[in-house]
This record gives C-alpha cells, sequence and structure tokens, in this order.
C-alpha cells in the first residue's frame, strides 16, 4: 500500500523533538531563576546578625517572622529586606512544595506557581511582611504546601 502522506510520521517526530527542546529549555530558565533567587543577600546578612540559619526549611521561616523589625526604620532597607524575604520564602517553596515552579509575570514580576496553578507574588507578599509584618512568612508557606 502506497503511503500517501511521506513525510507525516517524520513531521511528527520533529514536532516532538521541538516540544522537547523547549521544555528542556524552560526546565533550565526555571533552574537558573531558582538560582539566582536564592542568593538573598540582604536577607541572608539580616539573618546571620541575628544567629538565624536560613536552611529552606519552615522553621527558618518561622525564625524569621520572630525577628524584632529594626528594618523598619529605613523604607528604602524595608523594601530591599521584604523582596529578598519573598525571595526566600519561594525558594523554601520551590524546594520543599512539590511541582511548584519559578514563572516571570508579564511585567517581570517573579510569580511562584504551585501545582495546582495557583499563583504567588512572592515579592509583594515579602514586602508586606518587611513593612507591616504580615502575612507571615511560614503561615504563607504552610497555605501552600496545603495547596
Amino acid at each position: 500500500m502506497e503511503n500517501r502522506f511521506p513525510g507525516h510520521r517524520n513531521d511528527r517526530r520533529a514536532a516532538a523533538r521541538g516540544t522537547r527542546q523547549t521544555a528542556e529549555q524552560e526546565h533550565e530558565r526555571e533552574l537558573a531563576m531558582a538560582e539566582m533567587y536564592a542568593e538573598c543577600g540582604l536577607l541572608r546578612e539580616l539573618a546571620e546578625s541575628a544567629g538565624v540559619r536560613l536552611d529552606d526549611t519552615v522553621d527558618s521561616l518561622t525564625a524569621l517572622d520572630q525577628l524584632l523589625p529594626r528594618w523598619r526604620d529605613d523604607p528604602q532597607v524595608s523594601q530591599w529586606l521584604g523582596t529578598d524575604a519573598g525571595l526566600y520564602l519561594g525558594t523554601v517553596i520551590r524546594r520543599r512544595v512539590p511541582d511548584a515552579r519559578w514563572r516571570l509575570a508579564a511585567d517581570g514580576r517573579p510569580l511562584m506557581v504551585l501545582g495546582t496553578g495557583f499563583e504567588l507574588d512572592a515579592t509583594a507578599i515579602g514586602r508586606d511582611w518587611a513593612e507591616q509584618g504580615a502575612p507571615q512568612l511560614a503561615a504563607v508557606y504552610r497555605a501552600a504546601d496545603d495547596g
């Protein structure tokens, strides 16, 4: 029997290969973002000076929640620290909550996407925490872990 669609099988293979490459590139980009976001230099400096070990656990988030917010006297420090706190929160979620991943919003903001598809604006949460003390980082993590 003559094959009426001679390139059809090859087209499917090429499409599958292209999809696989795109998924691999997306995964590599997400890993690079995760590594960069995990740095959180200002937060790590503050935590170290307060004797808090940032080990990517909910206990470290609880310890951060219990710090005296001396940084609130300087709005600029508070904003930077809040961004770092949000990135650290997202890092803990990504490393501990199954299927959680980073995604960039259209405006460039890093969002934490849970396995359910729900998105958290991690840096906004961190800034609220740094400026107002709420929401508590550990509580956000627990809610994300519950799905």
